[in-house]
């Protein structure tokens, strides 16, 4: 995919921290065995023939939640989109170790992906964690949570999926919930954090500043 339109806001930061060299062993000599190239169509469905279900998960950040949740559902096929090189290495290390079998990683915009590779209604669920909030007023255009990216992944979930959100900035949980209900696509609201989803660490720094958190969760109508 050399010529593809990619939007003009990224939502997401390159973050500045150096791999370690597990990490960089890691991405190295385990991406043929979980990485996926983000070129042409990638069908979930094909990528996980047997699954019962097939999760895209939008920032692994540094992998430990996601392999634990993989692992509390070994029927359900996780496509992972990642874009920082550290975390991937670090995700595909855990994987690895824990003799996943039910996790690919695509390193690409989520935009891009679902945009040119990703089928319509193939897709049982999003999942996407502690987003960047982009806290400052000037930035909020760079959220992932806008309604051109609710219209798009619309047409990827299937009839009766959903959207599972969680962020630890309450003004970006509020943000989040007014787009939604401004929509006429998907129906839903706060929930409790279901027990399957662990405390990353990150979360945890979180909840020390205190930082409330808020689970949120959207069918697709």
């Amino acid at each position: 995919m050399s010529e593809v339109e990619r939007p003009s806001n990224r939502s997401y930061t390159l973050r500045g921290a150096r791999a370690t060299p597990a990490q960089v062993a890691a991405y190295t000599s385990l991406w043929p065995s979980y990485g996926l190239s983000p070129s042409g169509i990638i069908d979930p469905r094909e990528i996980f023939p047997t699954s019962e279900a097939r999760i895209m998960e939008i920032g692994s950040g540094m992998g430990e939640a996601t392999a634990q949740i993989a692992a509390h559902f070994p029927n359900t096929g996780f496509l992972v989109i990642e874009v920082h090189k550290p975390g991937i290495g670090a995700l595909m290390n855990l994987v690895e170790k824990a003799g996943l079998k039910n996790i690919k990683v695509i390193e690409e915009d989520v935009h891009v992906v679902l945009r040119y590779c990703i089928p319509d209604q193939s897709l049982d669920a999003i999942h996407l964690y502690f987003p960047d909030p982009w806290p400052k007023v000037g930035h909020r255009k760079r959220r992932i949570i806008q309604e051109e990216f609710l219209a798009m992944i619309h047409t990827k979930i299937k009839d009766g999926g959903y959207i599972h959100i969680a962020t630890d900035w309450i003004e970006y949980a509020r943000s989040i919930q007014r787009t939604f209900t401004a929509s006429q696509l998907f129906s839903g609201g706060v929930i409790d954090r279901p027990e399957w989803r662990p405390i990353s660490k990150f979360e945890a720094q979180g909840i020390r500043k205190g930082h409330i958190v808020t689970d949120m969760k959207y069918y697709k109508k």
